[in-house]
């Protein structure tokens, strides 16, 4: 049988210390060194067992200061359904909002950005074709939870009052009702989403460690022609959200007598 790989056995062994709580929340563990001749392996060996902790979520790496056991974060439900396309409205009341769900935004866009080529694929239209490019950071509680970076093609909503998806008279609506002002009408929405870990970029916006697993969605949204009216990468960090996906079932019509 396949011998278990030797940082593996001393990630099991240093996250059941942990777990025991030989090292209290906030607290710094002794040096990779200093740990890695307790056990008579590498220091390669034991970095990567500290870097699989990290990841986990159990610890966190300070740079210049050391590893420090992390404090624990809630980990809350964010559904995805098609029941809930338009946002929240921050004057709900919190026992009657989604808890986790994102209730604040920032967000930049630019005009005329030229497509990126894999951006011109999921979008139908020519590499260098222009579009509005939007950035987003969304927070709950004052946290930020998720990034979002969607392009639109200009030659759908150039000249129109909603070019810009957060300024105008339908600023923070949502691309459904956006479009649906100018004509456009959406019919679908796909989403694929895909695990991966945070960039530096990403870790420094949301917060997190580098390499903490994060789940990336990639949107587009078609109008009734199937035609694509906008794209998005979404960035949702793992530690701190679970996303559910909820469907709707339809019901069958009733049989004519």
């Amino acid at each position: 049988m396949p011998r278990e790989a030797p940082y593996l056995a001393v990630t099991d062994v240093l996250r059941a210390r942990i777990l025991a709580g030989e090292w209290g929340i906030g607290e710094r563990l002794p040096s990779r060194a200093r740990l890695a001749e307790e056990y008579g392996v590498g220091r390669n060996v034991m970095q990567r067992a500290m870097d699989r902790l990290i990841v986990d979520g159990l610890l966190e790496g300070r740079a210049g200061s050391g590893t420090y056991v992390r404090v624990p974060r809630e980990r809350l439900r964010l559904v995805r359904s098609r029941h809930r396309e338009r946002r929240v409205d921050s004057s709900a009341r919190p026992d009657r909002r989604e808890r986790g769900r994102a209730g604040a935004w920032d967000s930049h866009s630019q005009v005329r950005v030229p497509a990126p080529e894999a951006v011109a694929e999921r979008l139908a239209i020519g590499p260098g074709d222009l579009c509005v490019n939007t950035h987003y950071e969304f927070l709950a509680d004052g946290q930020p939870v998720q990034l979002s970076e969607s392009w639109e093609p200009m030659a759908i909503t150039d000249g129109t009052p909603i070019v810009l998806p957060e300024m105008g008279p339908l600023a923070g609506k949502g691309v459904v009702e956006r479009m649906r002002s100018i004509g456009v009408v959406i019919s679908t929405v796909v989403e694929v989403p895909r695990p991966a870990r945070a960039t530096q970029v990403q870790a420094n916006l949301l917060g997190i460690s580098v390499g903490d697993l994060v789940l990336h969605i990639e949107r587009t949204i078609y109008d009734t022609d199937g035609r694509p009216v906008e794209t998005a990468d979404m960035v949702i960090p793992d530690v701190r959200r679970e996303v559910v996906y909820e469907f709707g079932v339809d019901q069958p019509q009733p049989l004519k007598p």
